[in-house]
């Protein structure tokens, strides 16, 4: 494809957080209850025409199978749970005439009830999910407490839509799911009350471009006191390079290896969390397995070690008052990435019991990786005019512009860094205007046709050129 393999990586990880979901959790403390579960919240940021989607179909392609089997086991289970309920519903109504024929010939006759068990309904598996309101959701999370997947390819949409004004709860809804660990009840006239999800475990993934992503970012950062937290949930924020060489690759896919990575995905998928995976019953004060509440692994010792290392310095940076609270926000829920993600890597290689050090270690790597995309990313965020002015005079004096009069669009369609909308390039041609390197040029014919203004042209300056 052509694409950085970062957006393949990055989503196997965020598709492997949700086969595992909340069925386990990790501690990361030795004696401690503090729990951490493998779900992941995904954006990869890339230009349009990188290969963004394509590349995440692809890394999906597991999981989307493992819900094709699932729907398809359903729709079995569904023919059988028909039957039984047809065969339940006739006894029942057996029964009933029976109690009514006796009690019309003797009023005060002795009756025997007959308790009939009713046919459960059987649940769909649910991996991802694409469109759904929170209402919904909330209802597919009752059925899914093991969490569920959501993937929307222009990321930024969805959150701007929980930013409107009547979305609170729908934004409350996605915040409590990132945690994996809380329950959620929604009362309401319309659908009735006490609708209760035991846990909501969410994983959210999807891709958006570097304007959107740095204009939502600058909001995020200029509104602090307002800011909740929701973007700096993404954990897995990539903003990868995009490579200048281009090599024509024709060849058939790797069927073997597509294999062997759907085996890892069936493998998870269909594990017994204790049984498997070795991990430990959650006991309650009474020493008795606590209802709802998903087994767990901790440590080893070579991992504990590490993470303490870690933490030390991570905590000690985070409390040295260098960064902006926005910012620092998102490095704070690094608490929740390292030990999700060393606890994927363990299981993913076959793990039992403790997660291993190989692991943590490359859920550290990550960290450090992760830290860098996360720094290009709120960084773009508080680029200013001024810098984006900048980069248009070096693109000029480095003659990427015509010296005849030109559109905005010439600017913006290149696609260079901070010129990469039409507002971002208004703003800097306004301040390159305003200092004489460029003007509007005044054509004689306002119009291409009637009720159709012409768009503005801009003239370099020829002494900028020197």
């Amino acid at each position: 494809m052509q694409c950085p393999p970062d957006f393949v990586a990055a989503t196997i990880m965020a598709a492997l957080g949700i086969v595992i979901g909340r069925r386990v959790g990790v501690r990361p403390k030795a004696h401690d209850d503090w729990t951490e579960y493998a779900n992941q919240w995904l954006c990869n940021v890339g230009r349009p025409s990188v290969m963004k989607s394509p590349s995440m179909a692809a890394a999906l392609a597991p999981l989307k199978r493992l819900q094709a089997e699932a729907t398809k086991q359903h729709e079995f289970e569904m023919d059988g749970y028909g039957e039984e309920k047809q065969l339940h519903d006739m006894r029942a109504e057996a029964a009933q005439k029976k109690i009514k024929d006796a009690l019309r010939k003797n009023p005060h006759a002795s009756v025997e009830r007959i308790e009939l068990k009713e046919p459960l309904l059987p649940l769909l598996r649910r991996h991802l999910v694409n469109d759904a309101t929170a209402e919904a959701l909330l209802d597919i999370c009752v059925e899914n407490p093991q969490g569920v997947g959501v993937y929307r390819d222009e990321l930024v949409s969805l959150l701007k839509s929980m930013d409107r004004e009547g979305q609170e709860a729908a934004r409350g809804f996605y915040l409590t799911g990132w945690n994996g660990n809380e329950s959620y009840t929604v009362d309401r006239i319309g659908r009735g009350r006490n609708n209760r999800a035991e846990a909501v475990c969410l994983s959210l993934i999807g891709s958006t471009q570097p304007g959107r992503i740095s204009e939502y970012l600058r909001e995020a950062i200029a509104d602090g006191a307002a800011n909740d937290g929701l973007i700096q949930r993404f954990g897995l924020l990539i903003w990868p390079d995009i490579s200048s060489e281009w090599v024509d690759v024709d060849k058939l896919p790797d069927a073997d290896l597509a294999h062997a990575v759907f085996e890892v995905f069936r493998r998870l998928d269909a594990a017994d969390p204790v049984t498997d995976w070795g991990a430990e019953i959650v006991l309650d004060h009474m020493g008795q397995p606590e209802e709802g509440v998903p087994p767990f692994v901790r440590l080893d010792d070579a991992a504990l070690a590490l993470f303490r290392e870690w933490r030390g310095d991570w905590e000690a940076w985070l409390r040295s008052g260098e960064l902006l609270p926005a910012v620092e926000s998102h490095f704070a829920k690094y608490r929740k990435l390292v030990p999700s993600l060393a606890l994927i890597c363990h299981l993913a290689d076959g793990g039992r019991g403790p997660v291993s050090a190989e692991a943590m270690v490359r859920a550290l790597a990550w960290s450090e990786y992760l830290k860098s995309h996360a720094l290009r990313a709120y960084g773009a965020s508080m680029t200013t005019p001024l810098d984006r002015a900048r980069v248009l005079l070096k693109k000029i004096h480095d003659g990427k512009l015509p010296v005849e009069p030109f559109a905005l669009k010439k600017i913006y369609d290149a696609g260079w860094s901070l010129l990469t909308n039409r507002e971002e390039t208004a703003e800097a041609i306004a301040i390159l205007i305003e200092h004489g390197y460029m003007s509007e040029v005044n054509e004689s014919s306002n119009t291409d046709r009637v009720g159709r203004p012409r768009e503005p042209r801009y003239l370099i300056n020829p002494e900028a050129l020197k």
